[in-house]
């Protein structure tokens, strides 16, 4: 841990002790604010929300809690800033600024590593590479967006030319989830950005420090005000936000990472106004061992995918099939894998697997335990959560069948549910 982190904790622990309203950090120079117009503002109602430490539930700040006044308020400013970002930059000055985005970024790595792990508990490691991630969508759509080329088609009838061209949506409204909660906003953020987009970002109610981070260091890098902004809001808060940004004329595009549920209710709001809606949601993925399988590999690739982010990933999979000849070796495998897995804080060197995200999500991978396992299938690792904190061990469950709920859910957890074929 170097000295910056040391700086960042003890500030943190301090006014978190002196009850203070706002969490001060450089990343967030002005506190938990609205970044609205290039500028730190308030909520108009002057209300707040706690963001906690999702390791020991610790109070990390009081953050600004928008609504949708606010939200109309940053539709505004990015209106506003829209004809000149579109119209008064070129492709290659936009991309410029980008490339300045991402410089900074990578420059206040480590900063911003600390920042995902103090409100999102991902093992710190983990959060570097996340930054890494985050910043490569700078550099990548700040490039690709200079490719954007027309097209000529061929004419129906002589004296015609039919061609092609492409231009900037509009406004886009971006919703991201917890648990990439930088990467999800640039690899969104910066596609619309680059080709002349103005964006209107609500984060995540658990994550809203790195959203903001990202804001400062982008203002830093010479984006226009209006152009990026950000409207951190509680989860009751996010319901009429969402709602607002769905229905209102002036967005012209949304853009939602999350749950299939939300999801439909997102299209179906937007549906009044026809906007375009993309959607990356969750699921139920499967990972299939057949018996002709390098058994040592697919352990390797099991471990990989399923453990990241304690498996908190919508790339995770849920669903062990393996086959009957091979189900004992793999299982027994696996036990041996998992067993190297360190729970804990993820500040900490050693550690692998840090908290899940609240205790919602605990009290929900315990249900699809005690479901199962009052089913028929059995708790051959972990199985249980720390009592101090809200680490989940690392669980490995057989005798798993279709009857159980866990067979259907998307677990988000660190569970690995295998049934035999």
């Amino acid at each position: 841990m170097n000295g910056n982190t040391v700086h960042l904790f003890s500030r943190c622990i301090a006014h978190s002790f002196l009850g203070l309203r706002y969490y001060q950090t450089p990343l967030l120079p002005e506190g938990a604010k609205a970044f609205i117009n290039g500028h730190w503002v308030n909520a108009l109602s002057n209300v707040t929300f706690q963001v906690v430490n999702p390791y020991n539930n610790e109070v990390i700040c009081e953050c600004t809690n928008c609504d949708a006044i606010d939200a109309e308020k940053s539709v505004k400013a990015a209106r506003e800033a829209y004809g000149a970002w579109s119209l008064s930059t070129t492709a290659k000055e936009r991309g410029a600024i980008l490339e300045n985005w991402h410089h900074k970024m990578m420059e206040k790595k480590d900063e911003l590593a600390e920042l995902i792990t103090l409100e999102e508990g991902k093992p710190l490691e983990e959060a570097r590479g996340e930054i890494v991630y985050s910043a490569s969508f700078l550099k990548w759509f700040g490039e690709e967006a200079r490719r954007v080329y027309g097209q000529i088609v061929n004419p129906t009838s002589t004296h015609r030319v039919h061609f092609h061209t492409r231009e900037p949506i509009g406004i886009v409204g971006i919703i991201t989830p917890w648990n990439f909660p930088s990467a999800m906003i640039t690899r969104k953020a910066t596609a619309a950005l680059a080709v002349g987009c103005t964006v209107v970002v609500k984060p995540a109610e658990d994550t809203p420090l790195s959203a903001l981070a990202l804001a400062q260091i982008a203002k830093e890098a010479g984006l226009p005000d209006g152009v990026f902004n950000v409207i951190p809001a509680d989860l009751k808060n996010t319901a009429q936000i969402a709602k607002f940004l769905c229905e209102s004329t002036d967005i012209n595009a949304i853009s939602f990472t999350g749950s299939i549920e939300v999801g439909k209710l997102l299209l179906s709001l937007s549906a009044s106004t026809v906007k375009r809606v993309c959607l990356e949601l969750g699921g139920n993925a499967p990972l299939i061992v057949f018996p002709s399988a390098n058994l040592s590999k697919a352990v390797q690739g099991t471990m990989a995918s399923k453990f990241r982010g304690s498996g908190q990933t919508c790339i995770s999979p849920n669903r062990f099939y393996v086959h009957s000849s091979i189900y004992d070796s793999f299982v027994e495998k696996m036990k041996h894998a998992m067993t190297k897995l360190v729970t804990g804080n993820g500040m900490r060197p050693n550690v692998t697997q840090g908290p899940l995200i609240n205790e919602r999500a605990v009290q929900k991978v315990e249900q699809l335990l005690s479901n199962a396992t009052q089913k028929g299938a059995r708790v051959v690792l972990g199985g249980k959560r720390d009592p101090q904190s809200t680490c989940f061990k690392p669980t490995l469950l057989i005798n798993v069948t279709n009857d159980m709920d866990i067979a259907h859910t998307e677990i988000f957890g660190p569970v690995i549910a295998i049934q035999k074929l």
